[in-house]
């Protein structure tokens, strides 16, 4: 490994555990306390310590049962989606599970409303500079990963599916309110983690180039993509140039960006949106 790969990675490792961090803050300090759910694992985790607490005489935290429901997922998404990133997100829930235990629970606010904005912007930027750096926070990410490609539906369908599971039983466990304070709290994460980085499953990158051949051999080098060459020429200039044409998964923006900055620091890249896919798009 070259001295600028590892220098990479080790942004790459301090960013996933700067992002658990702030997870960790978020539920200690906010929504732990305000009986305010996350989402995804997170809060499943919280939801089943909170029942095994009040309706067994068993008493496990939150950041043990998160940790003890990513083990199975981690062995799954080591096999079906790949190991750099099952590994970045594994330090991702490991190190959140040691700052969950090491974080003392505090109340700061009486406010459930202040609780659930809060709670939910801090817990969104962890999450969301985990993401732009091409890891993940576990648990979820990996299952929609892995479920979308078997069935071919939007990673989305089970992000939404879980997190009705969390609202419906909160509600249905402790009062229609905390159901209602826990939908203001993943509104507030979708809102910041879609500033931060993506919440589409599916991106298109226009990227103009000088170097068509070079950056089209570095991207197949990283991913199997599909690449559709089209001629271009700059309007300024006149220059003859290319862009590439490439859809690609959220989880693959980083490495793609990676690339072009290695290969062609000068290219210009439009990242945009993609609403749905008609034609063969690689899933494994």
């Amino acid at each position: 490994m070259t001295r600028d790969v590892i220098w990479q990675e080790t942004k790459k490792l301090i960013i996933v555990v700067v992002g658990a961090l702030l997870n960790a803050i978020a539920m200690n300090h906010f929504l732990i306390p305000a009986k305010v759910y996350a989402s995804g694992f997170t809060g499943v985790a919280q939801l089943l310590s909170n029942i095994l607490t009040e309706y067994t005489p068993l008493n496990v935290s939150t950041g043990i049962l998160l940790f003890l429901l990513n083990v199975p997922v981690t062995i799954l998404g080591w096999r079906k989606i790949g190991k750099a990133f099952t590994l970045y997100s594994f330090v991702s829930v490991t190190c959140m599970t040691f700052f969950l235990e090491l974080i003392p629970i505090e109340k700061h606010s009486p406010d459930i409303l202040l609780n659930a904005v809060f709670g939910g912007v801090i817990a969104a930027v962890g999450v969301g500079i985990t993401l732009k750096w091409g890891a993940s926070t576990g648990g979820l990410d990996i299952v929609a990963m892995i479920l979308s490609r078997m069935k071919d539906r939007p990673v989305g369908t089970y992000f939404f599916t879980l997190n009705a599971v969390i609202i419906i039983t909160a509600g249905a466990l402790y009062g229609s309110e905390k159901a209602l304070y826990t939908l203001v709290t993943l509104y507030a994460s979708t809102r910041v983690i879609d500033a931060i980085h993506t919440r589409h499953e599916k991106l298109t990158a226009m990227i103009i180039t000088k170097k068509a051949d070079e950056l089209k051999t570095a991207i197949h080098d990283k991913m199997v993509r599909g690449i559709t060459r089209v001629p271009a020429k700059g309007a300024f200039k006149g220059e003859d140039k290319e862009m590439l044409i490439i859809v690609i998964t959220r989880y693959e923006l980083y490495n793609l960006e990676q690339v072009i900055k290695e290969v062609d620091p000068n290219a210009f890249t439009n990242i945009v949106e993609t609403a749905g896919i008609f034609g063969f798009f690689r899933k494994e």
